[in-house]
């Protein structure tokens, strides 16, 4: 493959890997490390809104508590794809899926999977922030009431480990009983990301999470990514590519719908395969 000349090069910071092997890794082959375990496999995937195909053939393995960034120009299917993982393309009228997609082996298509349990497995993490018109406490809480807890003394230890590992607690501790609308917006997403780890889920979808904050909260909130990542698996969707070159450990490049290449996110932005994949990301189209 040709050398990405110098002149076209940008400057991406780009996260360490997190192991001798992975780093190795980074420069034999896009397939997983042998010691991570592909925590989702999506074989196949088409989707179709209609007459539009919005993604198409898409073979990928997410790994087991890694970060997955999905990066690519608007409208390459990228989000349409994450929402894929807990089915809220479900809610889009007229969507046709085929393919499979297995959550630790289990077809989450399959028509006999609880869609419900499914996204209490999936959390998501939304562009905007959406926090409930309620209290902070309530906001955190919400999802294990709907569950079904109603001790107060488990709620209470939920609601505080879950605004701790939102890195919220501290700022939060005093004013549980205040409106979750009074947040800044930093606080308003880290909030979001306390509600959704507060039912205990095995995967945090992200979309777009710092796109309407400023570079101060949205270093919190990649912080916290870090944090979350050694518990969680994570996929985020970015248009920001130094965000995904700090934040992520796999990196999947999608184009009108494809996929156009994956593997750890040091060998995408530094020594891409695909012709695509190198114009991208220095900046030819996007």
């Amino acid at each position: 493959m040709e050398t990405v000349p110098a002149e076209r090069s940008l400057n991406f910071q780009v996260k360490p890997p997190r192991s001798a092997s992975m780093a190795s890794a980074a420069h034999d082959t896009p397939s997983l490390d042998i010691q991570q375990k592909a925590l989702i496999q999506i074989r196949n995937l088409s989707l179709r809104y209609g007459d539009k195909t919005a993604l198409s053939a898409i073979d990928l393995e997410i790994p087991e508590r890694r970060v997955t960034a999905f990066i690519g120009p608007s409208g390459c299917g990228k989000s349409t794809l994450l929402r894929c993982l807990n089915r809220m393309n479900d809610l889009v009228d007229d969507v046709e899926v085929r393919g499979q997609i297995l959550l630790d082996g289990v077809d989450i298509y399959d028509r006999r999977t609880d869609v419900v349990a499914l996204r209490r497995r999936v959390g998501m993490v939304f562009q905007k922030s959406n926090p409930f018109p309620k209290s902070i406490y309530e906001n955190v809480a919400y999802g294990l009431r709907i569950a079904g807890t109603r001790r107060k003394d488990v709620l209470d230890a939920a609601v505080e480990q879950s605004l701790r590992g939102a890195a919220l607690w501290d700022e939060v501790k005093d004013r549980l009983g205040e409106s979750a609308l009074a947040l800044s917006g930093g606080q308003q997403q880290r909030l979001c990301i306390a509600r959704a780890i507060a039912i205990e889920p095995e995967v945090i979808l992200m979309d777009e999470p710092c796109s309407a904050l400023d570079p101060i909260a949205t270093t919190k909130v990649e912080s916290l990514i870090h944090e979350l990542a050694g518990r969680y698996t994570i996929v985020i969707v970015t248009h920001n590519m130094q965000q995904a070159a700090r934040v992520s450990d796999r990196t999947a490049f999608l184009y009108l719908g494809k996929l156009i290449e994956v593997g750890p996110t040091e060998k995408i932005f530094t020594t891409p395969e695909k012709r695509e994949t190198e114009d991208y990301i220095t900046g030819r189209f996007g």
